[in-house]
């Protein structure tokens, strides 16, 4: 049985799971994230009624099951991390999978969603509000793709070289991981319910 290194054992201020350079990342994305949501509640303000004639054209259920499929996706995610902190990587190793399979159903079911969108003509130049959907949703699409391709970097390295596996490398993984789940956390209620 390999050991995995971990290089921080005391809790510091200065190594919080993922290490201060990716919540830095992650304290930027939330508040580009965030100015773009606060943008788009600005716009609303000024056509109240095409908002929300555009958001019910949404679909909500496909949003909730996303929504769903993302945070069962962040749930095995930190069983991977909890695993591999007891030195099991065979159960890191399924738990990883199975996050990435949550990652790759929301991808799935979004590109459904998506192609509703554009056979229906509701493209990013439709209106205001489908601009600010299309700039929202895909920028978290575009997250949730560099999040799966770091994911499936981990996973290569718990088959191939486990031993070689550093836990905080894994935490990290698993904090940007999170942070998508935050993301769209904050995108489903606002895009989705509140017009």
């Amino acid at each position: 049985m390999s050991t995995i290194t971990q290089q921080h054992q005391t809790k510091d201020i200065l190594y919080p799971p993922g290490g201060i350079l990716m919540w830095i990342i992650i304290y930027l994305e939330l508040l580009t994230f965030g100015a773009v949501l606060i943008a788009m509640v600005w716009y609303s303000k000024d056509e109240p009624e095409l908002f929300h004639q555009s958001r019910i054209q949404l679909n909500t259920t496909f949003g909730a099951i996303n929504t769903l499929f993302l945070l069962v996706s962040g749930y095995f995610m930190a069983l991977t991390v909890g695993a591999l902190k007891i030195q099991n990587i065979t159960k890191s190793k399924i738990y990883l999978k199975l996050t990435m399979v949550g990652g790759l159903l929301f991808l799935g079911l979004k590109t459904v969603e998506y192609l509703d969108k554009i056979e229906a003509g509701l493209t990013m130049g439709y209106n205001t509000f489908f601009s600010f959907y299309w700039m929202l949703t895909l920028f978290h699409v575009i997250h949730v793709l560099v999040g799966l391709v770091i994911l499936a970097s981990v996973l290569r390295a718990m088959i191939k070289k486990p031993e070689e596996l550093i836990l905080e490398d894994v935490e990290a993984s698993a904090t940007f991981w999170h942070m998508c789940d935050l993301i769209w956390l904050l995108l489903f209620p606002v895009i989705y319910l509140v017009f």
